[in-house]
């Protein structure tokens, strides 16, 4: 056993690892997995706004991406479910991907060449399935990555699938627009279809890692068939009923209740609560509260009465939960929480697009600056944290990250001091892609480091949707937390120490919106400084964590016992 920590690596030595078959074969896979999660909502939202659909039957469509979030439900079915001759001739996770990267092939394609204003339902479906199939396809392609590398080389396999991962929405948020303009979004969309050809060369350059299936024990509890499928299908309703409380929640829509309420007039009033600003939070949070134990409560066995589908979820969904908390005993929760807050900064700052509206810029401007721009920085922020890992190590970077994710947010608040800045907002913009790609590719390269080999999907599937959720959640409150600090800038409230930083701002920032808001535009800058420091703080909750980490032995170098 030795504290003594691993010697610096020289740049070559980790550059090197960078250099592997699997690593191209993981960038290819990355990007198919970005791919399909742009097209099916961000890309997907702007050719139906074209058409002249409502906004809100355009956040109907977010549905779709919900799928990402509950994916831990059905890892364990992926994990362990061969398929009938692509297992054997490409082994259990490569036959996955194969099928689910063709699944997604067919669904674009579909989606090609159908009319949203004619075909919508039919269109919001098929969105839908390629949302289930995609997570799919992200549960398996995580699987291999952690199983095609020790502990050391997560750092590389991370930083390969996050270059994919990063440059698809580049391309699948800029292509369509401009070839729409031309060749038309059916086009466009069979284009972005064959692109997912990239994914099956990732899949024919992969090699099976090692996965072994391990064998249901139910004892000696006799089938039957007439009472498991009651039992399924019970499990099965009541998963449905808490997706869709959950995504109820999390989108601030409730379209999905309308047909449980006994008249319009009684949906239009239970509607107008969920979606205000003032009592939204109060129904809304619960709801998804509510859904998580809904699902909780479908995934396990039933106490005191044993069955053979409580057997099969005893040993596919609980068992990698226990392992989890078996191995990291009472540094578990301490290593959760770190991977709950370690990102939720930046899941904070989803209103960075009426931010920017709000400072002033034109449209042209802010696509320009975040499509190109903004995926160039990424990329190298991306590269920085694999380097990062490579040659300083894990502890270094965990908390390196955690630093500048949590100090770019006070970016954004000095931002807001700038008004119409090009320059700013390029430099703000960099910061905090930069960081941002830094602390993702080291947080994934993180949790990929605390799994277990026996439960690669499950336990990766759980800790990247624990870690996604929370965030979701307060992200739907970003937008009150500014506007109500604003309202109280001007009478003195927590926001008003900003004021004297935003007199010097150019006429066309913050007056527009703060007129519809009935505030002065420095009152308004003053809230989005106000939260911006906010998220700032939060951040640093993650440095601490990560700290506390180290201190306690949670994170191991190569070398350390």
């Amino acid at each position: 056993m030795t504290d003594t920590p691993p010697a610096k690596k020289t740049l070559w030595q980790a550059v090197r690892p960078f250099f592997q078959r699997k690593v191209l074969a993981m960038i290819c896979l990355g990007f198919s997995c970005g791919l399909t999660l742009t097209l099916i909502f961000d890309t997907l939202s702007v050719w139906l706004r074209t058409v002249g659909l409502s906004l809100e039957v355009i956040a109907f469509f977010s549905l779709a991406t919900f799928a990402y979030s509950l994916k831990f439900v059905w890892a364990p079915l992926v994990d362990r479910v061969p398929l009938p001759i692509l297992t054997r001739l490409l082994g259990h996770r490569r036959g996955w991907m194969l099928l689910t990267q063709s699944l997604v092939m067919l669904g674009l394609w579909l989606i090609s060449g159908l009319n949203p204003q004619e075909n919508l339902a039919l269109m919001a479906a098929i969105a839908v399935m390629l949302g289930f199939v995609g997570a799919t396809q992200d549960i398996v392609v995580d699987a291999w990555r952690i199983e095609s590398a020790d502990q050391d080389g997560q750092g590389v396999m991370a930083t390969a699938y996050a270059w994919g991962a990063r440059v698809a929405p580049f391309i699948a948020g800029i292509v369509p627009l401009i070839l729409a303009e031309t060749l038309g979004w059916g086009f466009a969309y069979a284009l972005m279809a064959a692109l997912m050809g990239l994914g099956l060369i990732g899949t024919l350059l992969a090699k099976e890692g090692v996965h072994t299936i391990r064998v249901i024990q139910y004892g000696d509890l006799p089938p039957h068939p007439v009472t498991e499928g009651l039992e399924w299908g019970g499990r099965i309703l009541l998963m449905v009923i808490a997706a869709s409380l959950m995504g109820a929640g999390l989108t601030g829509n409730i379209n999905l209740f309308q047909f449980t309420f006994p008249s319009p007039e009684a949906f239009d009033a239970v509607k107008s609560v969920w979606t205000s600003k003032q009592t939204g939070i109060f129904v809304q949070l619960p709801a998804v509260s509510v859904g998580l134990g809904l699902m909780f409560l479908a995934c396990v066995p039933m106490p005191n009465v044993p069955t053979r589908p409580g057997a099969y979820l005893r040993q596919t969904f609980v068992e990698p939960i226990v392992d989890f908390f078996k191995r990291y005993e009472n540094l578990a929760v301490l290593i959760l929480a770190t991977i709950c807050v370690y990102r939720l900064a930046d899941f904070l700052l989803n209103i960075n697009g009426a931010f920017y509206v709000d400072l002033g810029f034109d449209l042209a401007v802010i696509g320009e600056v975040r499509k190109i721009f903004g995926v160039v920085m990424t990329i190298i922020g991306v590269t920085a944290g694999g380097l990062s890992m490579t040659r300083f190590g894990m502890k270094f970077s965990l908390i390196t990250g955690a630093v500048i994710c949590a100090g770019s947010n006070l970016a954004y608040a000095w931002l807001a001091t700038q008004g119409d800045s090009i320059p700013a907002f390029s430099l703000t913009l960099a910061i905090d892609n930069i960081s941002g790609g830094f602390a993702g590719t080291v947080l994934i390269a993180y949790m990929s480091s605390m799994i277990s080999e026996g439960f690669a999907a499950p336990q990766y599937a759980l800790l990247s949707s624990l870690y996604a959720l929370p965030g979701k959640l307060l992200a739907s409150q970003s937008g009150r937390i500014v506007e109500s600090a604003a309202k109280g800038a001007d009478q003195g409230g927590l926001a008003a120490p900003f004021l004297p930083w935003l007199h010097n701002l150019p006429a066309v920032s913050f007056t527009k919106p703060a007129e519809t808001l009935g505030v002065s535009r420095e009152a308004l800058g003053a809230g989005y400084m106000l939260f911006f420091t906010y998220t700032a703080v939060i951040g640093f909750v993650a440095v601490v964590l990560a700290v506390w980490l180290i201190r306690v032995g949670a994170i191991k170098e190569k070398g350390e016992a």
